[in-house]
C-alpha cells in the first residue's frame, strides 16, 4: 500500500497500477520515458509569475507571519506527453522566488525541458515531502523537494491516458 496519505477528496486508495509513479522515489521523468520508449514531450500552457497561495506555502514548510506574506513563485505549468498524443501526466512546478539564486536561476528556463533532467542530474534521489489525493483531473502526488537547500513544489497528475497506455 501506499506510503503517502491520500485524502484530499476522499478516502479511496489510488488504483494497484498507480502506486509505483506515485510513489517513485527518483526521477519520474527516466521512469516515464522508459515507459514510453523515447523522450518525453513536454508542452508548456503556463510559465511565470504567480503568488503562493495558502496551501502551496503550507507544503513549502512556511508558517507563523510568513503565511500572511505575499510571496512571488517562479510557476511552469506542463503537459506531459510519452508515446502517443494524449498527454500522460499534467504538472506543476512552483519555485518560491527565494529559491531561485545561483545556479538555479536556469529553473526559470527549462523552456521544453523536463524538470526532471536538472532535479535528478546529481543525485537519483532528493529529500522529499510528498502526499497522494486523488483530483478531479486524476491521481495526483505533490511533493516538497529539497533540492541543495531550496524548497520546491512538484505537483504531477496522471491523467486518464497514462492509465489506457499500451506502453
Amino acid at each position: 500500500m501506499s506510503s503517502y496519505p491520500y485524502d484530499c477528496l476522499n478516502n479511496w486508495p489510488p488504483p494497484i497500477e498507480l502506486l509505483p509513479w506515485l510513489n517513485a522515489k527518483g526521477s519520474l521523468t527516466a521512469m516515464l520515458e522508459e515507459k514510453a520508449g523515447q523522450p518525453l514531450r513536454v508542452e508548456r500552457s503556463f510559465e511565470g509569475y504567480r503568488l503562493l497561495t495558502l496551501h502551496q506555502k503550507r507544503q513549502l514548510g512556511l508558517h507563523n507571519s510568513a503565511l500572511n506574506r505575499s510571496m512571488l513563485a517562479w510557476v511552469r505549468e506542463v503537459r506531459l506527453y510519452g508515446n502517443d498524443d494524449k498527454p500522460w501526466v499534467q504538472a506543476q512546478s512552483v519555485f518560491p522566488l527565494a529559491s531561485l539564486k545561483g545556479g538555479a536561476r536556469r529553473l526559470q528556463q527549462l523552456k521544453g525541458i523536463p524538470i526532471g533532467y536538472v532535479l535528478f542530474k546529481r543525485s537519483r534521489t532528493l529529500p522529499n515531502k510528498r502526499s497522494v489525493c486523488l483530483t478531479d483531473d486524476g491521481w495526483q502526488r505533490q511533493t516538497c523537494y529539497d533540492w541543495y537547500r531550496r524548497k520546491l513544489l512538484i505537483s504531477e497528475t496522471f491523467l486518464s491516458a497514462f492509465l489506457s497506455s499500451d506502453a
